[in-house]
């Protein structure tokens, strides 16, 4: 192509240095040995030609096909449309000036239109981010995805806070099919997972084993994409906010149990999807007066008070229900409280 290009190069330079010699009844018809100039004149034509036609042709279109495949579609159509609103703002400022005299007339429309639009379209280029951001927000655009593990392109990517592989029901909700995306684990979650597993705390070192062990059955065995990110933030000493910033560049989701991100996430506009917010909401609806059969495990906290669970944990309070310690019963709900912890609900024994 490159060879193509500079031999057409040369051809016009041959007819170039032809043209202006033969012009005004010739450059050198006056001189002694014209041929000789003549020659000279023409073979400079054809490198200059040879030489300069491939970085005003090949090279600038080859570096502008690669700026634009470097672009995504979200970037490069923000360039267009900031080329096109250039060009109209010059086509509107380039009425009036038309009608101002010759040369001016002439020269400055076409200066401005040039101006406008190429200075549009390094601004919206230069303000791209911002302007992908709010078409996101608006929902106009969507930002392409990276390519995570397993391959699967335009999956939404879910950062995973420490909190939600150590609580464990992460792998069982993964299973089910309710989470739609790749799990993206940052590098230095696992390495807060890894210290945790290290802990001379005995309690905090099986916590710390138990979610490498969920992890790794994420790996291996579930349905959704999981990827380790490499991604460092190293000027961002906390965890949480290591985790919001990743966010922030990838698709804006986070999965965690942690009260205290979730706010910090909730104001600086992430969705947060919270296990516990899930597993309330998956909970069966009971109001007072149903019935329910329960299993007193122990006494509670005031006198003749005992505690059992439901299936999915939830605490029930049964007045009276001391002298029922490791016996089935049946007990009607007499309220039911929501706190930030789950829902706790206290019951009477049924008359039997």
């Amino acid at each position: 192509m490159i060879r193509a290009i500079r031999l057409l190069g040369a051809a016009l330079g041959v007819l170039v240095g032809l043209s202006l010699s033969t012009a005004n009844g010739g450059l050198f018809a006056e001189t002694g040995s014209a041929g000789l100039f003549l020659a000279v004149w023409v073979v400079a034509w054809l490198v200059v030609g040879f030489s300069i036609l491939p970085y005003l042709t090949v090279v600038p279109a080859g570096w502008l096909i690669r700026a634009v495949q470097e672009l995504s579609t979200a970037e490069f159509v923000t360039a267009v449309i900031g080329l096109v609103i250039g060009l109209l703002m010059g086509l509107l400022l380039g009425l009036p000036l038309s009608a101002l005299p010759s040369p001016a007339g002439t020269w400055l429309p076409l200066g401005v239109s040039i101006f406008l639009g190429l200075g549009m379209l390094g601004l919206t280029v230069a303000k791209r981010d911002d302007l992908i951001t709010a078409g996101e927000t608006i929902g106009m655009l969507r930002r392409p995805e990276p390519e995570g593990a397993g391959g699967r392109q335009g999956l939404p990517g879910i950062v995973v806070d420490t909190s939600a592989i150590i609580d464990g029901r992460i792998a069982d909700i993964v299973e089910s099919g309710f989470i739609y995306g790749t799990l993206v684990v940052p590098r230095f979650v696992l390495e807060e997972l890894q210290h945790i597993a290290d802990s001379s705390d005995g309690q905090r070192r099986g916590r710390g084993r138990r979610g490498l062990e969920i992890l790794g059955r994420l790996q291996k065995d579930a349905t959704t994409p999981v990827e380790v990110a490499d991604a460092e933030f190293r000027e961002i000493p906390e965890v949480d906010g290591k985790l919001v910033a990743l966010a922030k560049a990838r698709s804006r989701m986070i999965l965690t149990n942690d009260f205290n991100l979730n706010r910090v996430a909730d104001l600086q506009g992430i969705r947060v999807l919270n296990i516990n917010s899930l597993a309330n909401a998956v909970k069966p609806a009971l109001l007072p007066g149903d019935s329910i059969r329960v299993r007193v495990i122990q006494e509670g906290k005031e006198p003749g008070q005992g505690v059992a669970y439901l299936d999915d944990g939830t605490m029930v309070v049964v007045e009276g229900g001391a002298r029922f310690v490791d016996r089935d019963l049946d007990v009607g709900v007499t309220r039911v409280l929501q706190t930030v912890m789950g829902r706790m609900i206290f019951a009477q024994p049924r008359a039997e």
